[in-house]
Formats: C-alpha cells, structure tokens, sequence
C-alpha cells in the first residue's frame, strides 16, 4: 500500500467509526440515535462549556458552515430555522449531524447535552459521503464546498470531514475564504508520523489536534501545524436519524470531532468581537489555549482549547505575537481561576498542565462576571440579545 493510499485509509478510519449502529455498510444503514442522552455532562463538554458566555456571545449574528456530509435537521434541538435554506439536509452518514450539534445544539430540560453557541446559523454542505463507497474525500470536491460555504457568507467554516490530500484547487479556495473573512477550522486526522490532512496542513487555517479524557493526544498526525487541541474521544453529542424528536449518540470516539469543539470557540469570539479578522481569532485561541510545560507540542499544538478565555480575556495588542507554523510560542494570557475543576468521573486525572481548563468548568462564573462587565461597557443590556 502506498503512502497516500495509508493516510486516506487512516484518515477514514479516524472520522469517528461508531456513528453507525452495528456492521452493515452505509447503503443498508443510516445514522441512528442510541437514545436520549440521560446522564450528567460528559467530560468534553465540561472542559469546553461556554455557557457562562451565553449573556454577551451565543453565536448570534453568526454562520457556521460544516463541511462533509450534510446535517439533519430534523433532531429536535436544533431550532426553527436555525439550519438555514440551502443547506444540504439529510445525513445517512452521521458525522455532519453531530459536528454541527457540538457546535449548536440547543439547551432542553430533557438531556444534559447542549451545544457551545445555541444561537447560531448552521450551514450544512455535503460533498463526501465515507461510508457510500464513494471513495477517499476528493479535495477538488473539498474546494467547491468551501466555495459555496464562503458565497453563503459563513463567518466560520468547520472542516468535519477532511482529505487525505491536497490540490491546486483547495489551497486556493483555502486563500480565497481567509481572504474573505471567513475562518476555516480543520482537525488533523491521520493515523501515521509525517502525514497531513488537508485543508488542516495548508496555512492560516487552524488546525485541531484531539485528545482523550486523560489528556493523551489521540491522533499519530503532528508537526508545528498542529495549532490547538479539543476533545476527540468519549464524545456525547447529537446523532442523525431523530425523526423530529430528540435523539444522541455519546462513547464516540473521532479525532475529527475536535474541530467542532474549536469551531465553537470561533463562532463565540466572532460573536463578541465581530471586527476580528480570522488571524486574529486564530491567534487568539493559541495565545488564550492551556499550554504544555514546554511551548509548542507536535501533536496538541499551543495547548488545550480554554474557551472562556478566548471569548473573554483582554490580550495585549501585538500584531508580532500573530500565530503562524513555525513560530515562536505566543506569549500566555493568565486566567486564574477561583477554584480547581471537580474531577471527571470514571477516568484518571488529566495532566497537572491541563488543570487550568477549569476556566471552562468551575471558574466559569468568574469568566461569566468578567465577559458581562465588558459587554456593559460596549453597550450591552439585559435583554438586548437578537434571536437567531
């Protein structure tokens, strides 16, 4: 087997293999839930809870495109509209579906799952379908659907589903999107040393390495594009196939999922600060993430997503401290949280430098209080928030 013939396989295999029930292949057997998620909040969703935020920045006034197999629209915690016209609907697949409820899936009474920025658009643009026997993801294919993500007028675009390769093609659609204001978010997803996924490997995108809950990256892909990490094991979120009602799948394991997680972050910042430019978002979540002891990891990149530092802290403007391949470590901005986060159930402590994700579990009223004295001084009320 060639190299290239290796990565797509490993790349295929890394996008989240139980999404399905059971072994037959996607023509007899489409996405379905497991049930509705019951229990308490699983552990990615503690590290990455934004709710604290949701006051000043929701998502609002923003277009998350998700790229890869399409979205279905009909679980019932995406709301009326919230998956707008041109979308394209229905996900045998699955993967679309629960990239796009990490991101937007909204708060019900009935589970613990929600996602990080409920107020938002989603977009849903299908050009690859993994489990059809179609074949590896076709850049060229990639590059039309990030083309039509950016004449939608998406403000962030989420990669759910990358390609073992680039072309002409999808780097300059790459270009093109940045240049346009639009954020493009990728996770790496290969399972050998030395091998990229794409667009995650081109510049100026951010690329999302995975982790599990004990903090252990989870994809083989590294190198100095790697520029942050999120969950991407033991994932609850919202499964295709719910009919209308509600329906989730939770124990999945998809290092491509880590993007989602980032994404949201973005769509938050963008909501917030709507005059920063993608770089400026980009060197944010670096410069805000929780950093290894010793700069730069090649499979974690900066550090661990911190969401409400993203959204919320006040960094220092120097447009030098701007995070590209290669670069030095961008300086740290110190949130000190009031307390440790509680310990996460039924798995080993995360590593000591992964303790200060606790901004986005226990500390997330003084994130909260810090987020609305600011929006207080922009002009923000009570009430002032615009629905979707």
């Amino acid at each position: 087997m060639t190299r290239g013939a290796s990565l797509a396989a490993a790349v295929c295999a890394a996008l989240g293999a139980d999404l399905l029930i059971g072994a037959p292949p996607a023509s007899a057997q489409c996405a379905a839930p497991a049930g509705v998620y019951r229990e308490a909040m699983g552990w990615a969703q503690r590290l990455t809870d934004a709710s604290g935020t949701w006051p000043i920045a929701d998502g609002t006034g923003q277009l998350l495109a998700v790229v890869g197999t399409g979205i279905d629209a009909d679980n019932d915690q995406f709301g009326p509209g919230q998956v707008v016209p041109g979308s394209d609907l229905g996900d045998c697949d699955g993967r679309g579906t629960f990239a796009a409820g990490i991101v937007g899936a909204r708060p019900d009474p009935a589970t613990a799952f929600a996602g990080m920025a409920p107020g938002a658009r989603l977009l849903g643009i299908r050009y690859t379908e993994t489990r059809s026997g179609g074949g590896d993801p076709a850049p060229d294919a990639l590059a039309g659907a990030i083309r039509r993500a950016v004449d939608a007028g998406a403000t962030v675009i989420l990669v759910a589903v990358p390609a073992p390769r680039t072309s002409p093609a999808l780097e300059d659609a790459v270009r093109d999107a940045l240049a346009g204001n639009a954020l493009v978010v990728s996770p790496a997803v290969g399972n050998e040393p030395g091998t990229r996924s794409y667009p995650t490997g081109l510049p100026g995108v951010v690329a999302v390495g995975a982790l599990d809950p004990s903090g252990a990256a989870v994809q083989d892909e590294s190198g100095p594009h790697l520029s942050i990490a999120a969950p991407g094991a033991d994932l609850s979120g919202l499964s295709a196939g719910a009919r209308g009602g509600l329906g989730h799948r939770w124990g999945v394991d998809g290092p491509a999922f880590s993007a989602a997680y980032v994404a949201g972050a973005a769509v938050l910042v963008r909501s917030y600060r709507p005059g920063l430019s993608p770089e400026q978002v980009s060197e944010r979540l670096a410069r805000t993430a929780s950093h290894p002891p010793n700069g730069h990891d090649p499979r974690l990149g900066w550090g661990v997503l911190n969401v409400g530092a993203a959204v919320a802290a006040e960094l220092p403007e120097d447009p030098s401290a701007l995070q590209l391949p290669n670069a030095p470590a961008p300086p740290v901005a110190t949130v000190r949280p009031a307390a440790g986060p509680a310990p996460l159930p039924d798995h080993e402590p995360l590593p000591g430098w992964l303790a200060l994700l606790g901004v986005a579990a226990a500390a997330l009223a003084v994130v909260a209080r810090a987020t609305i004295r600011l929006g207080k001084a922009r002009g923000w009320r009570p009430g002032s928030r615009r629905s979707p």
